[in-house]
């Protein structure tokens, strides 16, 4: 099926010159999808988009996981609308601060205080700098199996583009593996009393965790005295209401949401252990952190739809719904995949709720190529998918377009499998790591 992308492709062309990469999150960069079939969104609804050029596509990934209701869902949107009337930001508190934190204290298990602000990142940064000041110790234990905590030094340091960032930073953060104890063991005995926090997801995309292994991530944190920090941002309100610490049975000493608490308003949180969070107030004799302090952070906007978003995920069972057309999908696709024989080629990974696929060669491995020889055949069938994360917006309709999708797809997967490659196949060249230290091999022009 041809698509025309001619008003995406100038759109894309002109963000180039003005925005760098193109794009203001690296995981939406035109990098990360073929070459020439890169939409430009004009507006979305439900789990439907529509781009520049009047292409519709059912979505996956929802907004890098944000949106679990479906774009422009109603509910929400009003919410906003209505708080926004009466004024955005003022020079002191406004009620939504205290019906927002009284809320969240009930969602969360355990915590005690709650800061608000716009993004993830800001709020591990915050954890980060409140575990250093409680412990008196300079190192950052991150999860390296995991992708991504924060966009500042102290995690940039240690990916694939730490250009910029000071080596002292570069030195601040160690690693350790998921479901791997010894590991982390291995780290503590490595760098006795100096590790400040361990800072991971409880679970995630392509991994849950072995039995005992988070209870014993909890045990080291209470022997050795270092602050566990668990990264709700994608788990939270997908795995559970309650987060992924609920389901696990798990409570880390402080946790940092964002994404699906705003269904892609800009909303996250930090939450905690009061005395913790209390060295950032003005209830503590010791000296003082300063924890998170936005002119943003508290916006009425936000604080609404947080809200309504958790009115909706209490008046219906919105995880249960993700979890049922994920199934569905995971099933569906499965079923194409064995019956086009390539099932040890294109495997599915993660909770129903938030599905990833990999597209593996002809040897087994994970190859960029063949991923974007699958992306491109699903957009020209109608589906944008850098992933399989639904929503409970997701119909039985979008469901089964996917499906025909993936069924149109396959015949062109084993063709590459079977000539060895791409060549011929392939409109442009293969999509290229997200973080990575060169703009080869996706530079333009």
């Amino acid at each position: 099926m041809t698509r025309d992308f001619s008003r995406s492709l100038r759109a894309q062309a002109r963000l180039h010159e003005l925005v760098p990469g193109g794009a203001h999150t690296y995981a939406r960069g035109s990098d990360q999808y073929p070459e020439r079939m890169a939409p430009v969104i004009a507006r979305g609804s439900g789990a439907r988009v529509e781009d520049l050029d009047g292409n519709v596509f059912v979505e996956f990934g929802m907004g890098l996981r944000s949106v679990t209701l479906g774009h422009g869902f109603r509910p929400v949107v009003d919410a906003v609308c209505r708080a926004v009337r009466d004024g955005v930001s003022f020079t002191r508190p406004s009620i939504w601060e205290l019906r927002a934190a009284e809320r969240f204290l009930e969602q969360v298990p355990g915590a005690d205080m709650v800061k608000f602000a716009k993004n993830g990142s800001d709020v591990t940064t915050a954890a980060v700098r409140l575990a250093r000041a409680a412990t008196g110790r300079p190192l950052v234990a991150v999860c390296r199996t995991q992708p991504f905590f924060s966009t500042d030094d102290w995690f940039i340091g240690s990916t694939a583009m730490p250009h910029g960032v000071l080596p002292a930073h570069r030195e601040e953060t160690v690693g350790f593996d998921y479901n791997d104890l010894d590991s982390l063991r291995a780290l503590l005995d490595e760098h006795p009393g100096r590790v400040a926090c361990v800072v991971m997801e409880p679970g995630f995309a392509t991994a849950e965790p072995d039995p005992g292994f988070l209870e014993g991530v909890r045990r080291l944190a209470d022997q050795d005295g270092f602050v566990l920090v668990f990264d709700e941002i994608i788990c939270g309100m997908r795995w559970s209401r309650h987060g992924a610490q609920h389901v696990y049975g798990v409570r880390p000493d402080l946790s940092c949401w964002g994404k699906a608490l705003g269904n892609g308003f800009p909303v996250a949180a930090l939450a905690g252990r009061r005395e913790l969070m209390e060295l950032g107030g003005l209830r503590t004799e010791a000296e003082r952190v300063f924890l998170v302090s936005t002119t943003h952070g508290a916006e009425t906007g936000g604080l609404a739809a947080y809200l309504a978003v958790d009115d909706e995920y209490a008046r219906r069972d919105v995880v249960g719904e993700m979890v049922e057309r994920g199934s569905r999908l995971a099933a569906a696709v499965r079923q194409e995949v064995a019956e086009a024989g390539l099932a040890e080629h294109l495997v599915l990974h993660g909770r129903p709720a938030s599905m990833v696929f990999a597209t593996l060669d002809a040897q087994g491995r994970p190859c960029q190529a063949m991923r974007t020889l699958f992306l491109q055949e699903l957009l020209r069938h109608g589906v944008l998918a850098q992933s399989f994360v639904v929503s409970a917006a997701h119909t039985d309709d979008d469901l089964d377009l996917t499906a025909g999708a993936v069924r149109h797809a396959l015949p062109v997967y084993a063709r590459a499998l079977e000539q060895g490659g791409v060549d011929g196949l392939l409109d442009g060249r293969p999509v290229a790591p997200a973080l990575r230290p060169l703009a080869a091999p996706r530079r333009v022009g």
